[in-house]
């Protein structure tokens, strides 16, 4: 394969952490995290402490990650179980959507009443989309709120065979829903957790290898629009504790995974560079500014390192896969913000894709 140049990549799935979580990773750590793994953009959900969960708290924090972002960035507002809903037309045109928990996560944002979910998409009407963390039958709930309302609707790392099934037949009745997956979900199965112990902890869990073979199944066929890694870095310290947190770092392994699954026949290079750029663009409905890519060596192969990752947690659980596509340059607005090695991007340099910071 040769080397090749992807315009305008975007992870829209992330939790770069910072605020109270500070310890865990920072706004300018994961930024340069992100650069290094090739993307433009990435999407930060709402679940860090404080949850973003009204407008003086997104406020707040756009002007953190404004002050310290190196590349360019989103924020998706929280829906609460205490129904902020009343806040929505005041933080719609700063935010690239809202982010409804379904299903047990990290955080405090679960939202496991169907009667909420629905308050919540009854409120909604704004043109940016709902990204939802949902599993299992909770799909079901979901697809049906997305019937009666039309919202468009982004499902999250979806896991299993069943979500699949239940998607495929939403698409094929014409539904505004779009799907993402995620290499851990791709490459690792609960056959690994023996292995990876609390490194291999994240939600959704790690599933069965034939769920694994559903996902890819359903890439080749077109189902799943996106792969985004659900970056959710932890200290070493705290994954190996008695109460491992969930959650696992990705920014700097998906493009190589994925680059390693096109030279293992799995998908086709275009299909793969579409779902981490092209895709995301055009569901969030972005268009990258001119000279806005990414340089990559498909021939390239390494193996993953977690103490050579710019990602401050210092770990993958991909720890010694071989994998392929080193990103050689990454370019943003025309500024070569890194050079294979080194990030060249200032402090501050990101911009807010969806609106003003104020």
């Amino acid at each position: 394969m040769p080397v090749i140049k992807i315009h305008g990549m975007i992870d829209p799935h992330t939790h770069l952490r910072d605020l109270d979580w500070s310890h865990k990773a920072t706004f300018e750590t994961e930024t340069k995290a992100a650069i290094a793994g090739g993307y433009w953009a990435v999407f930060d959900m709402p679940n860090t402490a404080p949850s973003t969960i009204s407008d003086a708290l997104l406020s707040d924090k756009l002007k953190r990650i404004d002050r310290v972002a190196h590349c360019d960035w989103g924020l998706y507002f929280g829906a609460s179980q205490a129904d902020n809903s009343a806040e929505y037309e005041a933080i719609a045109r700063r935010v690239c959507g809202l982010k409804i928990y379904n299903n047990s996560t990290t955080g405090d944002l679960l939202i496991d009443s169907s009667s909420m979910r629905e308050r919540h998409y009854r409120a909604w009407t704004t043109d940016r989309l709902i990204a939802v963390h949902a599993e299992g039958e909770t799909v079901r709930n979901i697809i049906d709120l997305v019937r009666k309302y039309r919202q468009p609707t982004h499902f999250l790392h979806i896991s299993s065979e069943y979500e699949i099934k239940l998607l495929t037949a939403a698409k094929e009745d014409g539904l505004p829903v779009t799907v993402g997956v995620c290499p851990h979900h791709l490459f690792l199965s609960e056959d690994d957790l023996p292995t990876l112990g609390a490194f291999g902890l994240m939600k959704p869990e790690l599933k069965r290898k034939s769920d694994a073979r559903a996902l890819w199944r359903a890439i080749r066929l077109g189902i799943v629009d996106i792969i985004e890694s659900d970056h959710a870095p932890h200290t070493i310290e705290e994954k190996g504790s008695g109460e491992p947190p969930y959650g696992v770092p990705g920014l700097e392994t998906t493009l190589p995974l994925m680059m390693q699954a096109v030279k293992d026949g799995r998908l086709s290079l275009q299909k793969a560079c579409d779902m981490v750029s092209l895709n995301v663009q055009r569901i969030w409905r972005i268009t990258p500014l001119p000279k806005t890519y990414t340089v990559v060596d498909t021939d390239h192969e390494f193996l993953v390192e977690g103490s050579k990752l710019f990602s401050k947690c210092g770990w993958s659980p991909f720890e010694g896969m071989r994998v392929c596509g080193k990103v050689l340059e990454v370019w943003i607005r025309g500024h070569k913000v890194y050079d294979g090695e080194q990030i060249l991007s200032e402090s501050g340099f990101g911009r807010n894709l969806f609106g003003f910071v104020a």
